[in-house]
């Protein structure tokens, strides 16, 4: 069930996005104003030396898809109608660009899914970049009653109920076997992103919302990234990003992401955990936190236990670049022991937990329940948000796939846009 400011917002088991009527609780919990120095941020990401958190563009970098069928699995999912009042008469509607992901995987069917609740319209306006016709099968599929509409531009649009506009590319063929790696999938998803891409730079849409892709279809298309998050830092230029995942009960921003585990350690120094930091806290002031409370993790058991463990890791690579945060007025704890962070964290501790590596992060994350995660690339100069589970190919055509966690990052993304930014909103 949905409910709150906005009528996504996702409950129990799905992604609760912590704005909105949550803001004041935030703001009285703060124990004090910003400090001024917490303004330099983008002279931080200016310093980024390389893409954070894993392999540069042409880095090979597979790795297996969701199928854990079950984890995914359709559910009821109900919507209420949206209560405007704290908008006014005339509510914002932002307009979100969402990626089909991987053609072949359950990317088409959580997109119709999704936009076939009708209150969404009442939240943004969702402008799908992908194939018509494919749509029209995955529609046909879940048993909706949604027309597509096949378009060029956004201007063509028209954003009412029952009406999915799609920036259609015709790049897949009718008939396309589902479940199955295809290098025409693979392709074409990249096509989708960058199309977004180019769509977001020209102000024609207000944030990027991506379905999932195939790691390994992306590479037999010809397109050698480890994942969404590299991709989109090529795309836009950007040197260095974060991946950050959100969940009802935790936040975790990712030092490193898509690198092998020795790799990942030999890549980790102070000046790129201070910009992850940096990140993080920019993130979370600009979606309404004064003071957020950040817990960083340590990389050997203990947090090296003051140099029992590992060979004095946590006091090179991390603990100068807790010192720069605090030294700027940020609530900035660590390195701290990774197990006890995570625990301290859900029990409402800190506001979000910096990871060192993927799975240190991940792990956690996916225990609380994959339809509950969205994916966040912070750093870019574009909103983006991502569902926080792959393409599912064993379920793929059935029908079947649980659209909560695309839910959850349309909205999240709607929540980032930062009002009177002369981005595409409706009124």
């Amino acid at each position: 069930m949905f409910r709150g400011r906005f009528p996504l917002r996702v409950r129990h088991r799905a992604c609760r996005i912590t704005l909105g009527n949550n803001r004041r609780r935030r703001l009285t919990r703060s124990h004090s104003a910003p400090s001024p120095e917490a303004a330099p941020i983008d002279d931080i990401n200016r310093r980024a030396p390389s893409v954070q958190g894993g392999a540069a563009p042409g880095r090979s970098g597979v790795s297996p898809s969701l199928t854990t069928a079950e984890r995914i699995t359709a559910s009821p999912v109900r919507i209420p109608m949206a209560n405007t009042a704290s908008f006014g008469n005339n509510p914002a509607r932002p307009r979100v660009g969402i990626t089909m992901g991987d053609a072949a995987g359950i990317g088409p069917e959580i997109v119709m899914k999704s936009i076939g609740h009708p209150e969404l319209y009442e939240q943004c306006q969702p402008l799908v970049v992908g194939d018509a016709g494919r749509l029209g099968e995955a529609g046909r599929l879940v048993g909706g009653a949604l027309k597509v509409n096949a378009i060029g531009h956004p201007s063509e649009a028209r954003f009412v109920p029952g009406v999915v506009n799609c920036i259609d590319l015709k790049l897949i063929p009718e008939g396309m076997p589902w479940g199955r790696v295809s290098p025409i999938c693979g392709d074409a998803a990249y096509q989708y992103v960058a199309r977004a891409v180019e769509l977001a730079r020209a102000g024609e849409i207000a944030a990027i919302c991506t379905a999932p892709l195939n790691k390994e279809a992306l590479r037999a298309g010809g397109h050698i990234f480890p994942g969404h998050t590299e991709m989109l830092a090529h795309l836009t230029g950007t040197q260095e990003v974060s991946m950050m995942l959100s969940t009802p009960k935790l936040k975790v921003i990712h030092v490193t992401g898509h690198l092998g585990l020795l790799e990942a350690i030999a890549k980790i120094e102070p000046g790129l955990v201070e910009r992850t930091i940096a990140r993080a806290q920019m993130m979370l002031v600009q979606a309404g936190w004064v003071r957020p409370r950040i817990g960083v993790c340590g990389i050997n058991p203990h947090a090296g236990e003051h140099g029992l463990f590992g060979s004095g890791e946590e006091e090179s690579k991390i603990e100068p670049a807790v010192r720069a945060c605090q030294a700027r007025g940020w609530d900035v704890q660590g390195p701290l022991p990774a197990d006890a962070l995570f625990f301290r964290a859900g029990r409402g501790d800190f506001d979000i937990i910096v990871a060192m590596y993927h799975d240190q992060g991940h792990a956690p994350v996916k225990v609380l329940g994959i339809d509950a995660g969205v994916n966040i690339t912070v750093g870019l100069p574009i909103i983006r948000t991502s569902v926080d589970h792959g393409t599912a190919f064993d379920i793929a055509g059935t029908g079947k796939a649980d659209e909560r966690s695309l839910l959850a990052a349309i909205q999240q993304a709607v929540e980032f846009v930062p009002k009177g930014s002369g981005l595409p909103i409706s009124r």
